[in-house]
Parts: C-alpha cells; sequence; structure tokens
C-alpha cells in the first residue's frame, strides 16, 4: 500500500505516541520495552497488537506453486458427447433427470407419447395374429403331405409363409424395442445411451418432440479438455506436464501451442481434466496453472508482503515485537504470494496491519 508523505508522518507520529504509552505507566515503560527487544526489533506490545489490527500467518513450505491464474472453456474430449434423439415424433409425458445429472448407460430420460408408437404397436398385433394363422397352416398342410394326402411343394409354400410371419413378428418387435416402446401404452422411453452427465437439456413436460431434435446431450464421464491462452510472458514458464487446477479439479497440460495469436499475443494452453463438481462442458472457468516451486519457497498471504526503500518486505514476529525482514517476492495467485527466499516455513508474518507497521519503522 502507498502513502504520500504527509499520511506516513501523520501516522508515524501517532504511532510513536502509542508505543511510549503503556497500560497508564507512562514514559517508564518505553526504556523497559527497548531494552527487551534484540537489534532491529521494533517492540510491539499485545495491547499494541490489538490497537494496531495485526494478524499472523505461518509461512506455508510449498512443493508446487501457481505460477498463472487464465481464464479458460471447458469442452469434452473427442466423441464424448451423444445426442439424445427419439425414433418417433410425440409429446413428452414425464422427465426423469435434470440437467449436470450423472446418468448410466440404459436409464431412462423422459417418457414420450406417441401415434407413430400407436401404430407399430397394431402392426406387430397384426404380423403376430398373421404369425397364428401361418403356423397353423403349415402345421396342417406338412401332416397331409406327411400322409400323402397333399404334394411336399404346397407344405414346403406354407413353410415359406410360415419364415415371412415369423420375420414380420421380429421386426415390428425390433422397431419398438429400439425405442423401449410399448405398442400396448403408445409410449416409449428415451434412454441414456453412454453413462456421463447431461450436459444440455431442452426437454419440457407437454412438449413435443421429433427425430430432428435432441432434446438431451450426454458427455461421457471421462477426462475433458480445458482451453486457455498463455500470455506471451509465461511461454517459457509453460510446458506440457505441468498440472492445472478447475475448481477442485486438478489436471494435466497436454500441450501448449508455439504459434502466438497476433492480436493478442497469447498461444493456446490444452489441458486434460477429468469429470468432476463444476467441470460443465461449454463452460467457462478459471485455470490456475502451477509448476514445481524453487527450493525454499513458502507461500503466505498477499496482504503480508509490502515494499519499503523499494524492496519487498514482510513483518516477522520476533521476541517482544516485529522484526523487518527483506524477502524475493513471486507471483501472486489468489490472494497468496509466493516467497521465493528470505522466509521459513513456520514463521509467522504479520498478514494484515503492515501500513501502520511501516510508519513504526520509518518512525525509528
Amino acid at each position: 500500500m502507498r502513502h504520500t508523505g504527509r499520511t506516513i508522518g501523520t501516522l508515524a507520529a501517532a504511532l510513536i505516541a502509542l508505543s511510549a504509552c503503556s497500560d497508564g505507566s507512562g514514559d517508564e515503560a518505553a526504556p523497559a520495552a527497548k531494552a527487551s527487544t534484540a537489534p532491529g526489533v521494533v517492540a510491539v506490545s499485545k495491547e499494541q497488537e490489538t490497537r494496531l489490527g495485526l494478524k499472523w500467518a505461518a509461512a506455508q513450505g510449498v512443493t508446487e506453486a501457481a505460477i498463472a491464474t487464465l481464464p479458460g472453456t471447458i469442452a469434452p474430449p473427442p466423441n464424448a458427447r451423444v445426442a439424445v434423439t427419439p425414433l418417433y415424433p410425440g409429446v413428452i409425458r414425464r422427465i426423469y433427470v435434470a440437467p449436470g445429472d450423472a446418468v448410466r448407460a440404459g436409464q431412462p430420460l423422459a417418457l414420450v407419447a406417441s401415434a407413430d408408437v400407436l401404430s407399430r404397436g397394431a402392426d406387430l398385433a397384426r404380423a403376430q395374429a398373421q404369425l397364428r394363422v401361418a403356423q397353423a397352416n403349415a402345421g396342417r398342410l406338412g401332416k397331409l403331405a406327411r400322409e400323402g394326402v397333399i404334394a411336399g411343394a404346397r407344405a414346403d409354400e406354407a413353410n415359406a409363409q410360415l419364415r415371412q410371419a415369423q420375420v414380420d413378428v421380429s421386426e415390428q418387435n425390433r422397431l419398438l424395442g429400439m425405442a423401449g416402446a410399448s405398442g400396448r401404452s403408445g409410449t416409449y422411453t428415451l434412454s441414456a445411451p453412454i453413462t456421463g452427465r447431461i450436459s444440455k437439456m431442452t426437454a419440457e413436460a407437454g412438449s413435443q418432440v421429433d427425430p430432428m431434435q435432441a432434446p438431451f446431450v450426454v458427455d461421457a464421464v471421462a477426462d475433458y479438455e480445458v482451453t486457455a491462452q498463455v500470455p506471451e510472458s509465461l511461454l517459457g514458464q509453460v510446458h506440457p506436464g505441468m498440472s492445472v487446477k478447475v475448481g477442485e479439479v486438478s489436471g494435466t497440460i497436454s500441450s501448449v501451442s508455439q504459434v502466438l495469436d497476433p492480436e493478442t499475443r497469447s498461444a493456446t494452453l490444452r489441458a486434460k481434466i477429468p469429470g468432476g463438481t463444476g467441470v460443465v462442458s461449454g463452460g467457462s472457468t478459471t485455470v490456475q496453472v502451477r509448476g514445481p516451486a524453487p527450493a525454499g519457497a513458502v507461500r503466505v498471504p498477499a496482504t503480508a508482503v509490502t515494499n519499503l526503500s523499494g524492496s519487498d518486505i514482510v513483518f516477522v514476529k520476533a521476541n517482544g515485537g516485529v522484526a523487518q525482514r527483506k524477502v524475493r517476492a513471486g507471483a501472486t495467485v489468489d490472494g497468496q504470494t509466493l516467497v521465493l527466499s528470505g522466509l521459513k516455513p513456520g514463521e509467522q508474518v504479520a498478514a494484515s496491519g503492515t501500513s501502520e507497521l511501516k510508519a513504526l519503522v520509518l518512525a525509528q
């Protein structure tokens, strides 16, 4: 945080006055406090910590660090998206799923009433009746042929008609079965063709459907692909094999284009991520690119790092007060700053009240 000279001076004066007082002991408390602190440590009592609004956070050791956070788009992998289209036109009576639901292969999605299914059911009934007639006729003529009453050719003809009737019944059953239809009720069921997640749904109870529509789209539960644009300044730091995070899901970079877009001066990153909460095909997202952290690096809240006299510093909790520590700061992502050197894991740093501490240091 930046201050003008007048603001820093005023704040410093106020803090000098604050540090000169203690719990009613007057001017004699200041020398005692200074005597109890090590060189380079600004004496800060517990009461002063409260008044200054100081809050502490431990520096966390890291083996992997966020390099950048980029806007991205999620898409299913090739051949992993299936549109569910009805075989017969009709009207949706019931819907069993909602957008985003996980489904298994064969799971019912909707019940559709169709006049075509009723007609197909009537065709099946007629074919079954003809089959029964053909069976009886073939049986009777076969017996007569064996007894020599009629020529064998007539029995052969009856058997051919029987086979044709059997094929007709089988075909009508197959056509109804493909749609999960019941010819008697005139309804059929739209089912999930694959195991996955409902990524798109336009179906509504009472709405009409036909074979030219796809009221449901199912994305396979497998790896998704996320794409993002990598700025030219980061191209040397981002490469295939590095990890990414999309929400709570982690994935791996599969490719980074070497061709820069002349307008945006960026290249396309592609990464594979598994399906999970918040992973919605076609949706926009935030892609956090992560890579190996330098040896000895730690992570602290971004509010803990400030600038003093042109150097990045943090304020570290010390015996009897607070010590100013020069550090080398790296990238800041999602409110956390990577400190490359100058801090050890576990050290307590001031995560708030840094402006007030700067004023105290300048007043020394």
